[in-house]
């Protein structure tokens, strides 16, 4: 039956950046569908964790600083020693800087593309490895944006990252999709979480975005759990190197 290939039962998910916000809707959504779940955080993810062994999964959290290249092989390495096994990867971890570009610092550039996309390809390849010692395949799902397809303002190594993410995601796919490795990504529009808390806050701003999306709102966390299931489970085996939107009908229009 089509709805068995929806299913995750004893799959073993990898969530980076998943204590609040999409990362942690996206956990939840892969253990409602049947997986264990690792998450990477710098801080103890408690909200996360508890939401996730009520739904009687297992949590594991790796403390680690995805910004240092150093760290990912490990990450990789302990997440599979610990479960025995790695099945999937959502590479939701980010950061964002905002500044015209005309004032934009060198250093606000670098911290943006090495956690968006230098990390994003890093361990993927990490996890990928896995995957292929594993002779199971796997599935990578990145985080992009709507700003993988637009300019954006004020968010010029966030709008660069992002646009890269997507790139790679293609990369990535062609070159691992003979390995059974799905690599696909999400993008997600005008989400209520905390790197739209400006944007929120400006009545302004707000409502310009909330008239251009047909859905008339913000998204929520909840809202990837559909896709991020869709796309970690058998039904998109099929699928590779493709990017969803969920965004509300924002690029519809």
């Amino acid at each position: 039956m089509v709805l068995e290939q929806f299913a995750l039962t004893g799959k073993i998910a990898l969530v980076t950046g998943c204590n609040t916000g999409l990362g942690q809707g996206m956990a939840v959504g892969l253990a409602q569908a049947g997986c264990d779940i690792i998450g990477v955080n710098i801080t103890e993810p408690a909200e996360t964790r508890q939401h996730i062994e009520r739904l009687g999964r297992r949590f594991l959290n790796i403390a680690a600083d995805l910004s240092r290249y150093e760290n990912l092989q490990s990450v990789a390495d302990e997440a599979a020693a610990v479960f025995g096994r790695i099945d999937i990867l959502v590479n939701n971890a980010g950061i964002i800087r905002r500044q015209d570009a005309l004032a934009f610092t060198e250093q606000d550039w670098d911290d943006v593309m090495n956690v968006n996309l230098k990390t994003v390809f890093f361990l993927s390849q990490a996890v990928a490895k896995q995957f292929i010692k594993q002779e199971s395949g796997g599935k990578i799902i990145n985080i992009a944006s709507m700003l993988s397809f637009q300019g954006g303002i004020r968010v010029p190594s966030y709008t660069a990252s992002k646009s890269g993410v997507m790139g790679i995601t293609r990369l990535m796919a062609n070159e691992w999709a003979k390995h059974k490795v799905n690599v696909n990504a999400i993008a997600p529009g005008y989400m209520s979480t905390n790197n739209t808390e400006q944007l929120r806050a400006d009545a302004e701003r707000s409502s310009e975005i909330l008239e251009r999306i047909p859905a008339g709102r913000w998204g929520l966390p909840s809202d990837l759990m559909g896709p991020v299931v869709f796309l970690a489970s058998a039904a998109s085996d099929y699928v590779n190197g493709y990017t969803v939107a969920v965004d509300g009908g924002w690029l519809a229009r």
